[in-house]
């Protein structure tokens, strides 16, 4: 499938054209864009006209690199290369500690063509599939394309450099050896001197006209007494393999490929970027800085839960490893957990203090066990989340309300001493604790957790409802005077007593913006993963017409716009770098915001599948969690429209689950066979 420019341009239009009716006057479309980007099969790509640059990361096992790329102001290539080595630590061996070199032009074998130095690349095209194509002319008939990719299994970048012949006239071609290495100093690693190596053979010959020819240049970094050996063949067929497993488990299906297309593209930067550190596997969110290293807000609330959907099992084992090292912290004198445990497992920052880390520990945990689907996990994480929720009932005031001294923003904005984030987390903490206690059997705590999560939402509403810049909404804090994003947070836990009053708040030119949902009102800086909040709050509250044209827009922008393919962690605060854990928040906008997933026990969940204006049908296939395991073609769901409504279709291995008549109201059970 190929869409260009243009098309995508006027299909975006067209939609948020046809969804402005249901948008109130206080609440415009969000602006048109131009795409710079098509998407291209399983690919996106840029076809280069003008002057600009951007810059991706991808991640294997050993290793990350951001690739910086572009078209210069004559046209030339951009290009340098950051790579990472998280295991291979430095000193202070703290939370930036992971070996970190930039390449540029000095990474690239001297290419010459007829016995002359190659004349300069100019960049002609830009593709991304899960590995970056760079594709430059040197000159008229003869191109070079370069493809970046990351050893999934071991610590190097790979850089395939391809020369193709497309004139009337052999040509004799010679790309010169790389032969770079670097050893750094004993005293500055924790595990001594490391070895960074940037190798290429030399290769020399005839290029027939049609004919193609290749060198590999491998950069790699390794511990001094190891040999490393990378075939580039292999390492470039095994990273398209593992993006294909990605791409192939939980397959979003719908009328508009740019939905479907980001959707995709956050599977894998959700999955790749896990580290095979000392301590075990562990996601990190990358962005040259944050490696090796677990926070409870990235991985125990925002990705650990989406693994289980998706079914990787490195995804899984990841969330086990960064829940085990949290459940090291658990004390009898009920001390703070850290929020970030670095280094490998070693050690840990805490200069923050307490964020809410335990709220958002057992609401990430309890909804990872769920959607898990096996009791011997759930049994495994239930000390960590009934210690979490003891934590929390410690921290609460007379009136109900749980005290923390910071969010996740860790003092970048005011949050006060008890902050609505936190007793929301703490909320859905008790509400999925309730249920793994059900599905476990213990009926009678069950519902002593239950009531207290309906203490705990009737303290939210005492305590934080009010009346925000003319809305029925949330303050965030006692003395808060401005529009907060997190008000979205209510909504995406199902807490709806100020629906309508946050909605028209999130989507107001108060919080609403250009780049999503600022973080507070009158201010520039936005988090994407609040936007990725809002999102799947609107979604989840059934507001759907409304919140689909700021959807589209979103996920048009961050797939086709400047920056792209993935969701972006901040700015002006780290120039939004591609942290892998928005991306799983993206992922959760469409699990469940558009087709409303919530874990009903280990092994049902309730769905309500609305389909958008003009939406025929929509599916998610091949889903993992609630035990329906690796093997098998998992959970399908579909939904198509009917004369009354919807019918919805559930399948476990092609074998149905449920077939109904549906109106678009009330959730659906689906229940899978077997017992726990």
């Amino acid at each position: 499938m190929q869409i260009n420019s243009r098309i995508c341009a006027a299909l975006i239009a067209a939609t948020l054209a046809a969804d402005a009716t249901a948008a109130s006057p206080a609440h415009a479309v969000p602006p048109a864009f131009a795409p710079r980007w098509q998407i291209d099969g399983d690919a996106i790509r840029w076809q280069v006209k003008d002057v600009h640059r951007d810059q991706l990361e991808m991640s294997g096992r050993q290793v990350s690199a951001v690739i910086d790329y572009g078209s210069q102001g004559d046209g030339s290539l951009l290009l340098a290369r950051t790579v990472v080595w998280p295991m291979l630590r430095t000193i202070p061996d703290d939370t930036h500690a992971s070996l970190i070199r930039k390449f540029g032009a000095e990474a690239s074998p001297v290419i010459a063509i007829d016995g002359q130095p190659a004349a300069g690349e100019h960049l002609k095209q830009v593709r991304f599939d899960g590995r970056l194509a760079l594709r430059s002319e040197l000159a008229p008939g003869l191109t070079l394309t370069r493809t970046l990719t990351p050893s999934p299994s071991e610590p190097a970048l790979v850089e395939r450099l391809e020369l193709e012949n497309s004139g009337q006239s052999m040509l004799h071609y010679s790309f010169g050896a790389l032969e770079r290495s670097e050893t750094t100093p004993a005293d500055r690693g924790t595990h001594g001197t490391y070895v960074i190596e940037v190798r290429s053979p030399a290769r020399e010959g005839e290029l027939a006209p049609g004919a193609r020819v290749h060198v590999d240049v491998i950069i790699s970094g390794r511990l001094q007494n190891e040999m490393v050996y990378v075939d580039g063949g292999e390492a470039l067929q095994e990273r398209a393999r593992k993006v294909a497993q990605w791409r192939g488990n939980l397959v979003l299906e719908t009328p508009e490929p740019v939905l479907d297309a980001m959707f995709a593209f956050s599977k894998i930067r959700a999955a790749e970027s896990i580290f095979a550190t000392r301590g075990g596997l562990l996601h990190g969110p990358g962005g040259t800085r944050y490696y090796a290293a677990i926070w409870a807000n990235d991985q125990a609330e925002y990705v650990n839960p989406f693994f289980p959907y998706l079914g990787d099992s490195a995804g899984v084992q990841s969330a086990l490893t960064s829940f085990g090292m949290f459940a090291r912290y658990m004390n009898a004198a009920y001390k703070p957990i850290p929020s970030s445990i670095i280094a490998e497992g070693r050690s840990y920052w805490n200069g923050a203090g307490d964020r809410g880390d335990c709220a958002m520990i057992s609401y990430g945990a309890s909804q990872f066990a769920l959607a898990q689907g096996d009791p011997g996990t759930a049994r495994q994480l239930l000390p960590l989340i009934d210690w979490c929720l003891e934590f929390t009932r410690r921290k609460r005031d007379a009136q109900g309300v749980v005290h923390s001294d910071s969010d996740e923003l860790e003092g970048r904005f005011p949050a006060g001493k008890a902050n609505l984030s936190t007793n929301v987390l703490a909320y859905a903490g008790l509400q999925g604790a309730a249920r793994l206690a059900a599905s476990l059997g213990d009926t009678q705590r069950a519902t002593a957790l239950r009531q207290e999560a309906e203490a705990q939402r009737s303290a939210i509403e005492r305590h934080f409802g009010a009346r925000m810049g003319g809305f029925d909404t949330y303050r965030y804090y006692d003395g808060n005077e401005k529009l907060r994003a997190w008000i979205a947070l209510p909504l995406a836990v199902g807490i709806n007593e100020r629906q309508r009053g946050t909605v028209d708040a999130l989507l107001s030119p108060q919080l609403w913006s250009e780049n999503g949902v600022l973080t507070e009102a009158g201010d520039k800086t936005f988090w994407d993963r609040a936007t990725l909040y809002a999102l799947r709050g609107l979604l989840k509250a059934g507001e759907l017409e409304r919140t689909m044209p700021y959807l589209r827009y979103y996920s048009g922008r961050r797939l086709l716009g400047d920056h792209v393919p993935y969701a972006v962690e901040a700015w002006p605060e780290g120039q939004q770098r591609h942290l892998s854990a928005e991306s799983g928040l993206y992922a959760r906008v469409m699990t469940e915001g558009l087709f409303g997933i919530e874990a009903a026990s280990l092994r049902s969940f309730t769905i309500a599948p609305r389909l958008p204006h003009g939406w025929p049908r929509m599916a998610l296939r091949h889903m993992r969690a609630f035990g329906a395991g690796e093997d098998g073609g998992g959970i399908d769901i579909v939904t198509t429209r009917t004369p009354r409504g919807q019918r919805v279709l559930v399948r476990l291995d092609g074998k149905i689950l449920l077939d109904q008549a549906w109106d678009g109201k009330a959730p659906l059970l689906v229940t899978l066979p077997g017992k726990i």
